[in-house]
């Protein structure tokens, strides 16, 4: 049986923090379609963009918007910013203690009277200049197809190197997110800045410590091989409990061992997460196969 796989966003692990020049941010987009939907990732933020044939009208927007979990009272706007016409909504939700969750929506009239909806989402953090250019890229046809990655598993583009996949049972979790059943996990997000890698970090493990049904038992900070580089990690080993932990029995898994990394690759500020389970299969690294491709202990 597969083993129940908890997702941990992207965070990044660093002990000497300093301002860093931008990078060129159209080498940190990355974008995958699925059917309608096509899903982004760029600077921690996740969103999303889906094109209706429904007429940008009150009667073509009312299933749109009880698709979207949108309701009569939530404030609705329009955002004089955009060349479109278009009603913008705000969503925030407090998760724990100095975390909360921002979600934006943009309801935009596109082509042919159709309506485009662009959904923007991060934790403790909101960009609405960031929102803006990207609706205005993607309404204008200006996203590179090189940011598309492939739903095909073979090879991914890890950072800048094509990273080939030994498991024909990877998949997809999330944009740069990937899971291979009882060889491991990485999640990575790209950054501009070593700073905007750190804050993503901080907020991604408070988040993760305040979910319900996992405590951390064990962390330390130790020398790894990160892409060739050294750096440092914040190894943290979580026990899960509650109906986590009994589905996750399940298949004989207790404990999820996680390493948290940033470090700048090929150009550009990496932070990746990488996790197995107490059962998963090891090498003789003292990793499992999926890590193996990234990061080397010392």
């Amino acid at each position: 049986m597969r083993k129940i796989i908890i997702l941990l966003a992207y965070v990044c692990c660093t002990l000497n923090v300093q301002a860093q020049e931008k990078k060129n941010s159209a080498n940190q987009l990355k974008a995958i379609k699925n059917g309608t939907t096509i899903f982004y990732a760029d600077e921690g933020i996740d969103f999303t963009s889906q094109t209706f044939n429904n007429t940008f009208s009150l009667k073509g927007l009312k299933k749109i918007f009880r698709q979207y979990r949108v309701k009569k009272d939530d404030v609705k706007s329009s955002d004089e910013n955009l060349s479109y016409n278009n009603f913008y909504v705000s969503k925030n939700e407090k998760i724990a203690d100095g975390l909360t969750q921002y979600n934006s929506y943009y309801f935009v009239e596109s082509k042919k009277n159709r309506v485009t909806v662009f959904w923007f989402g991060a934790v403790n953090k909101q960009d609405r200049s960031f929102e803006r250019k990207y609706i205005n890229q993607i309404l204008n046809d200006r996203i590179p197809e090189n940011v598309f990655q492939s739903l095909k598993m073979d090879n991914v583009d890890f950072a800048g190197r094509i990273l080939k996949l030994n498991s024909s049972e990877c998949q997809w979790m999330n944009i740069n997110s990937i899971q291979c059943p009882y060889y491991g996990q990485i999640s990575w997000s790209l950054h501009s800045s070593l700073n905007e890698a750190t804050k993503r970090r901080d907020t991604q493990i408070l988040l993760t410590k305040s979910k319900k049904g996992s405590e951390a038992i064990s962390e330390e900070i130790i020398d790894v091989e990160f892409e060739g580089k050294p750096t440092k990690a914040i190894k943290i080993v979580y026990d899960i409990k509650g109906v986590n932990s009994l589905l996750a029995g399940m298949s004989g898994a207790k404990h999820l061992t996680v390493y948290y990394v940033s470090a700048e690759v090929r150009n550009t500020y990496v932070s990746c997460i990488m996790s197995y389970w107490n059962n998963d299969i090891k090498s003789n690294s003292g990793l499992v196969p999926l890590l193996d491709e990234i990061m080397k202990l010392k």
